[in-house]
């Protein structure tokens, strides 16, 4: 793959990756894997570490990818991870030196001389060449020589995956040609090419990207409940009707990692998964709303005389619980497919003001008459109690719109949408 097709790649790919796209994600994966894992092997010097390293800041860059809002930053990020995560292996591995990991191979092998002892020796043996092999050429040169190696031997190919420029790609092949023999140089070609990852990095990859899906399918669901959820519970109990949103939220992302093995099994059956999963943490938020608008109605029904007065509170609970559930879809559909925080802050915005404005109009309207009625006769006002106050006043509506709009704001915030 070129240099030019790669960036279309990664340009086409990204944006549906940060969607919790893991086949976009895969073939992202990919196309760079040879880079990853050859900065990691150039550090380490160890093929199955370098492995290692590079699942993991694949892994690393999926959870955060919604934090990545420009495609062409993609691939430093990429690589400033992996070395960072190699850094980290350098160090752990510094606590344990070298000699004691051959003292416990020796004494294995002594105590159990079958054949994955054997096995474990002629490992360590292909390992310490490979060591060596790294260790002998110039530091600069490493990542440069493994990747021309792997890529087809082309320096432009190897310039576009490290950041470098041709010029200076070729730079460093030509001082490691200069400080190296020529057998040990044909030698480490051939240890590159064998070492390159197979499809089966890619697909070990692929499989792992379910059990950790990225911030955004489980803050959507959080995010898409809390909004039914919230909304709804303008009629009702707005604190059971929120946890009833996050609950949802929180056990379907629980839900989602059982879900993990379907990944391989099939890309149309995980999705849907995934998204029955997602649409599930909704209903429990709306659920939640739906609570404490059944506590509001009773409440309101006390004061129904007749059939025409509970016909309006019903339909004044159907109304706003269908609004509550219609923003709530929008709210998560908006987040699927947008990134950045312009378009879901502005999607909730209007929401909660169009709901606000509607709940402070609308409410009073239908419910004061009867109220009034009721105080005129026994004396009983609803206005000045502590459930009124709690669920249908201005401060209720105007405070569980604040806790609605933050928890929005929560939600971007941790899926880096702010930049």
């Amino acid at each position: 793959m070129n240099a030019d097709t790669l960036h279309s790649l990664i340009g086409h790919e990204l944006p549906l990756a940060s969607r919790g796209d893991s086949a976009a994600y895969s073939r992202i994966v990919g196309a760079c894997q040879n880079s990853v894992t050859a900065i990691a092997l150039a550090m380490v010097r160890d093929v199955h570490a370098s492995e290692d390293i590079a699942q993991e800041a694949f892994l690393s860059a999926w959870q955060n990818i919604r934090k990545l809002h420009n495609p062409a930053s993609f691939l430093p990020w990429l690589r400033q991870i992996t070395r960072n995560l190699a850094r980290d292996h350098l160090r752990g591995r510094g606590r344990q030196p070298r000699e004691v990991e051959d003292a416990d191979l020796a004494i294995e092998l002594a105590a159990d001389p079958g054949p994955n002892a054997m096995e474990r020796l002629l490992e360590a043996e292909r390992t310490q060449v490979a060591a060596e092999l790294i260790s002998a050429l110039p530091d600069e040169s490493r990542e440069v020589l493994l990747l021309y190696y792997r890529e087809g031997q082309s320096s432009q190919q190897v310039a576009a995956l490290l950041g470098l420029s041709d010029a200076a790609v070729r730079k460093r092949l030509s001082r490691a040609r200069g400080a190296v023999r020529e057998e040990l140089l044909e030698r480490f070609a051939v240890f590159a090419r064998a070492s390159a990852p197979s499809v089966g990095f890619t697909t070990m990859v692929a499989s792992a990207l379910g059990v950790l899906a990225p911030p955004s399918i489980a803050t959507a669901a959080v995010a898409g409940s809390a909004a039914g959820s919230g909304l709804a519970g303008k009629l009702g109990l707005g604190a059971s009707s929120a946890s009833g949103g996050v609950a949802g939220g929180g056990l379907m992302a629980m839900l989602e990692r059982l879900h993990a093995p379907l990944a391989g099994n099939g890309e149309a059956l995980a999705h849907g998964a995934q998204l029955g999963l997602q649409l599930g943490g909704v209903v429990g938020g709306i659920v939640g709303g739906v609570v404490g608008t059944y506590a509001t109605g009773r409440v309101l029904l006390r004061h129904a005389r007749d059939a025409q007065e509970r016909r309006r509170v019903y339909r004044l609970l159907l109304v706003m619980t269908a609004l509550a559930a219609l923003v709530c879809f929008g709210l998560l559909a908006v987040l699927a497919i947008t990134t950045g925080w312009l378009a879901p802050l502005t999607f909730a915005l209007l929401s909660i003001g169009a709901m606000t404005w509607q709940l402070l109009r609308w409410i009073p309207r239908e419910i004061d008459p009867m109220i009034e009625r009721t105080r005129r006769e026994t004396g009983y006002d609803l206005r000045r109690t502590r459930t009124y106050r709690w669920m249908l006043s201005t401060e209720a509506i105007v405070w569980s719109s604040v806790f609605l709009l933050a928890t929005i704001v929560w939600v971007l915030h941790h899926e880096g949408r702010f930049g």
